[in-house]
């Protein structure tokens, strides 16, 4: 059974986020994509078969972290479409049916991959107790992203402040139901960005995720209204980065990429 490891949102490899990819015929029990995804051990595992033509969606399509399956991926969909497009598999868009509903992965021209997926609802919230000495930094602002994602959604001071968290993991845990993502408005603008975060997940066994495509879905309604665009391109300042260039339109966000497969080999169980 072929196994990839793939880069995405980059274009070249050791940088973006890692995913593992298995094409598959169906999907096993559980417990044996949990262990697959605890033996790979990145943010994500994806897993995808077939379906039948006719039908509402092409390929079935799961994400699992080291601890448990998560309801929306977005970098470990762009890997495995890009596994699909790049071996040939699969032409044109693919259509995907998750725990998310039907997700579209578009290929261009240029190689890169327009992911549509759901745009995050976001609810202002109270700032809980605790977060800024977990985070390291005091939040402006506080938002629920929705039951997609689960996360909490903070504005902090200034992209310095972004790349210098450090964060209390354990506190952390505390203040969210998956997860914080941590944001701020880009200091330069010229350098080919518009804002920045970084995105912390211990409650799902990932201390900092790389570059994180689902939480793009409700950073980039949070910037397209006070920048007053619909089109943006979020840095994840992470040790490895990426950039995602987000569109929202409406009830939808469109996120676009690239990616690397950097490791294709045999899984022996």
């Amino acid at each position: 059974m072929r196994i990839r490891i793939v880069d995405a949102f980059t274009d070249r490899p050791f940088a973006g986020n890692p995913a593992g990819v298995l094409l598959l015929d169906s999907f096993p029990d559980d417990d044996w994509l949990q262990n697959v995804a605890l033996e790979v051990n990145h943010a994500e595992t994806a897993f995808a078969h077939p379906l039948p033509g006719g039908g509402g969606a092409d390929w079935a399509l799961r994400w699992f972290t080291p601890a448990t399956e998560v309801v929306m991926c977005g970098h470990a969909t762009l890997a495995t479409a890009h596994v699909l497009h790049s071996t040939g598999v699969h032409r044109g868009p693919v259509r995907f049916a998750t725990r998310s509903g039907v997700l579209v992965a578009s290929p261009g021209e240029d190689g890169a991959v327009t992911l549509d997926f759901p745009t995050a609802p976001l609810s202002p919230i109270d700032v809980p107790e605790g977060l800024g000495r977990a985070l390291g930094a005091e939040p402006r602002t506080a938002f629920d992203t929705g039951p997609n994602i689960g996360d909490l959604l903070v504005e902090v001071a200034d992209e310095r402040t972004v790349h210098a968290l450090r964060p209390d993991l354990e506190a952390l845990a505390a203040c969210s139901a998956r997860g914080v993502i941590a944001t701020a408005r880009a200091e330069n603008p010229a350098l080919g960005y518009d804002f920045v975060s970084r995105c912390f997940f211990p409650n799902v066994g990932i201390a900092e995720d790389p570059v994180t495509g689902s939480a793009h879905t409700a950073l980039a309604p949070y910037w397209s209204e006070r920048l007053g665009r619909s089109v943006l391109t979020g840095l994840q300042a992470s040790a490895r980065s990426g950039r995602v260039r987000t569109e929202v339109s409406g009830e939808r966000t469109l996120l676009r990429g690239r990616a690397v497969t950097v490791i294709d080999g045999e899984l022996l169980v």
